[in-house]
């Protein structure tokens, strides 16, 4: 400031004083005046003298006055901020201690006398200063103190002290209770729209008399409307068996909390035959979705819990789905007609593409090996070569593929996923047997890339599922993939067109996911089983096929003494070492001989990772539990697989899963037995 101040002042006069002296020398030089050149240069001297100590006096009362200027403007802004109309605050980040409150942050914390004694958590217990370190100057989450809401805003200044350094947070606190109480009346009134269906309508009216069928769709009608009433919504019968029920969010609040007890209402209810009434129920819900994209989401919920099989709740938000209930078995659909509709429909696709791809889940086993050696047989009758991705080294179907390959008409039939995405063209088309999950396809990339896709699997719906196929056959009634293509097989292939080891591949499909037809068999099964006997499947082959050498059996028995019964009717083995696929599942299906057994789960080492193997007759539902560590499967028969964890570390989180789902019971069970009373 000083040399600045020096600038201004002194620029015009040092020319001056250039000029004195000059005109001084040419006194002296031109005309010989030197007593008068002396004098000039005496005068010159003295104002330099003068004009020097005249501007320094001058220079100091500027520098006085702007200091003045400055400390009243500084004292300005002290005030300012103590009577700031916002509550502020000053604390150490390093500590969480606060060092300094305006006098409304003294008065919004009550700690008016002890303010610089206390930590933030203190005033705010939930409060924490991760956002200001991560460079953000408004806190992510509303702040709530003595009943009001609060927007934090931040920033820190790195201050010094005594020990260096001292990074501070000034807290700025913006009180947003109306606004906040605004948002949640608003949210608390969003349109919830719910799409409900009476579940295996067909087959609960079956064989009744009119007056049996009034009073029971008047049961229904009851049970479903005296279920919505409290919540003022509108239900309308859209038709025989389809229910449209909207309502506001905030008594979907209340509904989640009871369990969506309709469920278990309804199952009270049964006709005349001894048949229970069951009701899916798909619901759309989303803060900023419209009338149209909740009417959707509800459909895409009611879709999914149909294809798991009913009886429950799937409620679908723009992102993800959550499912309640799903607990009980399918009722087996007896109509033949969406596997003909389905038949015709894929010979037509088959006929009008160049390359097709057949692929199953990784892994592969006898069902996905057996139903994709039927899919070959459909297309060499329709004039076509095809082609079946699978890993060999991988696939616990080794002997079967073998057997297959032998075969001279599968000759370059096997493929890996690399030759198949080369051959691929916008003329082909995959065929997803055995499963339903993007993710644990054998090809995700071929999955991607084809543009045509046909899905037959029988597994419950995931929410990850295969979207937007062509040509759909997912029926969870059913025992197997092998079952669903042999089906198939009866209205587009001639027996003929069929070979002896394709029947025996498809056999062996249906006894490995029926442990030899003794879980999850219906009437179409043993159908099924006669229909490949008659192609010539021979039951002492397939027996062959689940055999297993010395080996194996010695590793079996070894997973199964590190068994341990984690709760009533439940076991987990857990395995640390390197075991195959195949001989885990055969210890989960071994451990369930055991008596009083419900359930049995194997935890079991695989690459890098782990990988789980779930098995029951039903009484527990392990696709449920396995669904939440990651994983899916059907009611019978579940897994899960996991590229980074230990067997330890899945092991707990199975024994947390398994005390979840016996609370969940015993709350249902609990809520049953206070209705009833």
């Amino acid at each position: 400031m000083d040399k600045k101040l020096s600038r201004m002042l002194s620029s015009s006069s040092i020319l001056s004083f250039v000029l004195l002296v000059v005109f001084a020398g040419i006194t002296a030089l031109f005309l010989k005046s030197y007593y008068v050149a002396i004098g000039e240069g005496v005068a010159i001297v003295a104002m330099f003298i003068f004009y020097t100590i005249r501007t320094r006096k001058r220079a100091k009362d500027i520098r006085k006055y702007v200091e003045d200027l400055a400390f009243q403007i500084d004292d300005a802004s002290k005030l300012s901020i103590v009577n700031f109309p916002l509550p502020i605050a000053i604390l150490r980040l390093d500590s969480g201690e606060v060092i300094w409150g305006n006098n409304l942050f003294s008065e919004l914390s009550g700690k008016k006398e002890h303010l610089f004694e206390v930590h933030i958590k203190d005033i705010f217990p939930s409060f924490d200063t991760k956002w200001l370190m991560e460079g953000k100057q408004i806190c992510p989450y509303d702040v709530e103190l003595n009943g009001k809401n609060y927007n934090v805003y931040g920033n820190i200044v790195d201050s010094p002290s005594d020990n260096g350094r001292t990074l501070l947070a000034t807290l700025f606190l913006v009180d947003i209770t109306d606004y906040s109480d605004l948002r949640l009346k608003h949210d608390k009134s969003r349109p919830v729209v719910s799409i409900i269906v009476v579940d295996s309508y067909d087959e609960l009216y079956k064989g009744l008399s009119e007056s049996e069928r009034s009073s029971l769709t008047a049961s229904i009608d009851s049970v479903i409307t005296g279920w919505a009433q409290p919540t003022g919504g509108i239900v309308r019968r859209l038709d025989r068996d389809r229910y449209l029920f909207i309502f506001e969010h905030q008594d979907y609040i209340d509904i989640a909390a009871g369990k969506f007890s309709v469920l278990d209402e309804m199952k009270k209810l049964t006709n005349s035959q001894g048949i229970t009434a069951t009701l899916s129920i798909g619901i759309g819900r989303g803060a900023d979705a419209s009338f149209g994209e909740l009417y959707r989401y509800a459909s895409m919920g009611i879709d999914m819990a149909l294809s798991r099989g009913g009886d429950q709740v799937v409620i679908k938000t723009k992102n993800k789905y959550e499912f309640f209930g799903g607990k009980t078995k399918q009722v087996e659909k007896r109509t033949k007609v969406k596997a003909r509709v389905t038949a015709n429909a894929l010979k037509q696709f088959i006929n009008e593409s160049d390359h097709i791809f057949i692929m199953g889940h990784k892994f592969s086993d006898l069902d996905c090996i057996g139903a994709a050696a039927g899919i070959c047989s459909v297309v060499r009758a329709c004039g076509k070569k095809p082609y079946i991705i699978t890993d060999r080294v991988k696939s616990n179907a080794g002997e079967l593929i073998d057997a297959l390959m032998a075969n001279p008409l599968y000759e370059g039939v096997f493929i890996s996923e690399s030759d198949a995405i080369v051959m691929a063209n916008a003329q082909s088309l995959c065929i997803v047997v055995d499963t339903c999950r993007p993710d644990i396809v054998e090809a995700p990339e071929l999955l991607q890339t084809v543009q045509r896709v046909a899905l037959i699997d029988h597994h419950r719906r995931a929410a990850d599922f295969i979207e937007d196929s062509d040509i759909t056959l997912h029926e969870t009634y059913a025992s197997s993939a092998s079952e669903l293509v042999a089906e198939l097989l009866q209205y587009i292939v001639a027996p003929r067109d069929i070979l002896k080891i394709e029947a025996e591949a498809m056999l062996s499909g249906i006894v490995l996911d029926t442990k030899s037809f003794t879980l999850h068999t219906g009437v179409r099964t043993f159908e099924a089983a006669a229909y490949l006997k008659q192609l010539g499947a021979d039951t002492l082959e397939v027996k062959r096929m689940f055999g297993g050498d010395m080996e194996m059996y010695v590793k079996k028995y070894s997973i199964i003494s590190k068994a341990k019964e984690i709760a009533p009717g439940i076991s987990l083995a857990v395995v640390n070492e390197q075991v195959e696929r195949a001989v885990a599942s055969m210890a989960a299906d071994e451990m369930m001989g055991i008596a009083r057994m419900k359930a049995s789960i194997v935890v079991f080492q695989e690459g890098n990772g782990c990988a789980v193997s779930a098995r029951s007759y039903g009484d527990v539902n392990v696709q449920v539990l396995m669904e939440k560590i990651g994983g899916g499967g059907s009611l019978n028969m579940a897994g899960a697989q996991f590229a980074d964890k230990k067997p330890a570390e899945v092991a707990k989180m199975i024994s947390a899963a398994v005390a979840a789902y016996n609370a969940e019971l015993e709350s249902g069970m609990q809520q049953r037995k206070e209705e009833d009373k």
